[in-house]
């Protein structure tokens, strides 16, 4: 009889010859191993050494073995004795079958894993497709038999002395879900690993030996060592020095929750890294993951880190632009698991990827585990998901090894709160540490601007007569809600009034942000009109900074970009209240509450101690949960069933459903930047590849579904891609407004660039 060569995986070398194909066993075998190490600092090494062993049991079944061999070319005559189709063959529900069989309902936690190693964690039961439906096919059954009478060694089959204790799960019951897709996260990364060290040596090669943290330390100690021995000893950079030093001392703290509450312009983001480096390198963390709630900042924070710490720095986003000097091969495979010590990345892909069912989304997750995470700008958590943040947030720093650095300016108010109605409640952030001595006399000190309040709030400014007090300043800032507000507003402006929104690519509005930078640096007068994209991380400094009414914590970012450097006494902050509210939803709610809070105050508009009343008027009314992601993700004792395809599906905290993405034809401050046009005949050429559609991210513009089918009619854009559009029409761009889907003429003197 023939030996049959059990094969896992099947690859040609460079100069087209096959390599000895990659020995089932051996793959097994080595992805238990990894998956065991992946999951050791949780305590799930067991479970997870056992989901390696039986991930690919499926592929032992002849129809895989005859498939694997026919598919990919490797023995088109395939071995007589391998008795199967050539056509697809199914291979991870036999291990998951396995696993029920042995193990009856415990066994469940290894079918989720096995099951989901390629197409994402399954729920248990669902109207359509569902992993209980899966495991009782007759289909199932088969693969499992066929795999079984191959004989596979002993070292595969036998478990050892593994016995499922249901009573170890980290968190419990409320804790299983998590507990799983940690588990599910070992699993994938490892069968990645394992899978590319056969098929692409020279790119697993590429993976690891990253920096220690004592020498990012060393790195970080001195650039702040040049940073202030440049810097100007003004009150406001004295203060930033102290500042960092309180973040030094309290590293030394045991891991768990942290506030950093430091007004905008108090140095957060170098003095939480300080922080993050310090408690890393004594509490033995294993990376820095930095989280940030808009794409539009990231790019500038990620460039600071990497000034500093070079390559060590990871920038997973979005719009991460793949170039010589932002992205190499090396950060590029450390996107897919974040492996680098330190990571830069946004709300989205940070609690996004907490919640997924998908592999690609999953794998990164068992290296959240030992880490810092630093949540930038932590006012901004959204309110619609934040009781399902705050349950995560509380079982990564009890059961997993995390430190949690709540930093902002604004603190909300996150303790837990009962209410008689019971749905009100919420289960909060206890034993938050505050990092700064003395909160109150920080802000007392770094208290740079005085704001004015309308004197009557329900009657408001009509744009006009904004305009017309707008222009009696040379330098000023504006920020309305709308984008439609800051196009009417920017029209009645004097020529040259600067303009900023989401209208416009992002591209387009970095370049306008240093040219706001430089212009100010120089004393050029400067008028801008935004949008609250410029509130959050963009450093600007005005001398008067006029504000639509909005949220309280909105208020107070905008101040921050007013007399930042504290150089001119005191500046001015204007709050007005335009024609038109906020739109409804939540910009709505937080104008409420900031009424509610500011009406017939008579202290400081922005003292400390109105932002926990102002975030507790604003989470009372907002539905917390509103996508029920807490009974989605919770476990039936008896069944194990746990929804997380239909948890992951929901927890979107961008709804994009009604919106599509459109390809802008920007060509630069001059007019002549032909790059987009290159990118676009690369795209017509070779087709969507990954670098390109991540440089497309820079000319990008999301507008509303009923927009894009208007313009599609016009001949205005043309779908490239399915869901993907681009600009055919030249004026549908305007140079200063950005994207013009409305088609409403601006005035012609501002086309002026």
């Amino acid at each position: 009889m023939v030996k049959i060569q059990y094969i896992a995986h099947v690859k040609q070398s460079s100069n087209g010859g096959w390599l000895t194909p990659h020995d089932l066993v051996d793959h097994l075998n080595c992805v238990a191993i990894r998956a065991a190490d992946h999951a050791r600092p949780f305590g799930g090494q067991e479970w997870a050494h056992l989901a390696g062993l039986w991930h690919d049991l499926g592929k032992f079944r002849p129809r895989f073995q005859q498939y694997i061999r026919k598919a990919s070319g490797f023995d088109f005559n395939a071995d007589a004795s391998i008795k199967g189709e050539a056509g697809k063959a199914p291979h991870s529900t036999a291990g998951a079958l396995l696993a029920c069989d042995r193990f009856k309902e415990s066994g469940r936690v290894l079918a989720y894993l096995i099951a989901g190693h390629h197409a994402g964690l399954y729920d248990w039961h669902s109207e359509s497709s569902s992993l209980e439906y899966r495991l009782q096919q007759v289909d199932s059954r088969e693969e499992l038999d066929q795999a079984l009478a191959e004989n596979p060694p002993a070292e595969i089959i036998k478990h050892g002395s593994f016995t499922p204790d249901m009573r170890t799960i980290p968190g419990g019951k409320d804790g299983f879900a998590l507990w799983v897709r940690m588990l599910f996260s070992c699993l994938v990364d490892a069968d990645f690993l394992d899978t590319e060290s056969y098929m692409d040596m020279d790119k697993s090669a590429q993976r690891g030996d990253w920096q220690g943290m004592q020498k990012l330390l060393e790195q970080f100690d001195k650039f702040m060592a040049r940073k202030t021995f440049a810097a100007e000893p003004t009150p406001v950079n004295q203060l930033r020095t102290d500042i960092l030093r309180q973040c030094r001392e309290k590293s030394h703290e045991p891991p768990g929750l942290f506030s950093l509450t430091v007004p905008t312009g108090g140095g957060k983001t170098l003095s939480s890294m300080a922080f993050a480096l310090e408690h890393a390198k004594r509490h033995n963390k294993r990376r820095i993951i930095y989280v940030i709630p808009y794409t539009s900042i990231i790019e500038q924070t990620a460039d600071i880190f990497r000034d500093i710490f070079g390559e060590a720095v990871i920038e997973h986003h979005s719009n991460a632009e793949v170039d010589a000097n932002k992205e190499n091969s090396k950060s590029r495979l450390a996107c897919e698991n974040w492996d680098a010590p330190i990571v830069v990345t946004t709300n989205v892909q940070f609690f996004e990827s907490l919640f997924a069912a998908k592999t690609s989304r999953c794998r990164k997750l068992h290296n959240i585990v030992d880490s810092v995470v630093v949540l930038d700008e932590a006012q901004l958590l959204p309110p619609e998901f934040l009781q399902p943040i705050l349950d995560m947030l509380n079982l990564l720093t009890r059961h997993y090894g995390v430190t949690v650095v709540l930093s902002t300016g604004t603190q909300p108010a996150l303790a837990t709160r009962e209410y008689f109605d019971a749905k009100n409640n919420m289960r909060g952030l206890e034993n938050v540490r505050e990092i700064m001595d003395d909160p109150d006399a920080l802000y007392a000190q770094l208290e740079r601007v005085k704001v004015r309040l309308p004197a009557d709030w329900n009657t408001p400014t009509s744009w006009d007569t904004l305009a017309n007090e707008i222009k009696q300043h040379d330098s000023i800032l504006t920020i309305v809600n709308r984008r439609n507000d800051a196009r009417e507003l920017w029209g009645l402006m004097p020529e040259g009034t600067l303009h900023l929104s989401a209208l416009m690519c992002g591209e387009h509005r970095s370049q306008i942000i240093k040219q706001i930078r430089a212009r100010l640096k120089e004393r050029v007068p400067t008028r801008v009109i935004s949008t609250q994209l410029v509130e959050a991380g963009v450093d600007v400094d005005f001398p008067v900074v006029y504000r639509a009414l909005a949220g309280l914590d909105s208020i107070a970012q905008a101040a921050g970009r007013c007399n930042r450097e504290g150089k001119l006494g005191k500046g001015e902050v204007i709050v007005f209240v335009p024609p038109k509210p906020a739109p409804p939803g939540l910009l709505r709610k937080g104008e409420d509450a900031c009424r509610s809070v500011l009406y017939d105050h008579i202290g400081e508009p922005l003292e400390r101690g109105l932002f926990a009343r102002y975030f507790e008027k604003l989470y009372h009314a907002c539905d917390l949960d509103a996508q029920n992601i807490t009974k989605l993700l919770k476990v039936d004792g008896q069944t194990l069933a746990v929804n997380f395809r239909s948890a992951a599906d929901k927890f979107k905290l961008i709804q994009d459903e009604d919106s599509a993405p459109v390809i802008v034809r920007y060509r630069g401050m001059d007019g002549n930047d032909d790059k987009v046009d290159e990118l676009l005949n690369t795209l017509r050429k070779h087709g969507p590849e990954r670098w390109l559609m991540r440089k497309f991210q820079r000319y990008t513009v999301t507008i509303h579904r009923r927009e894009i089918i208007k313009l599609l009619s016009q001949g205005d854009v043309e779908e490239i891609l399915p869901g993907l559009y681009i600009q055919i029409s030249d004026w549908l761009y305007h140079p200063i407004l950005g994207l013009n889907p409305e088609g409403v003429p601006a005035k012609p003197t501002n086309f002026i660039v």
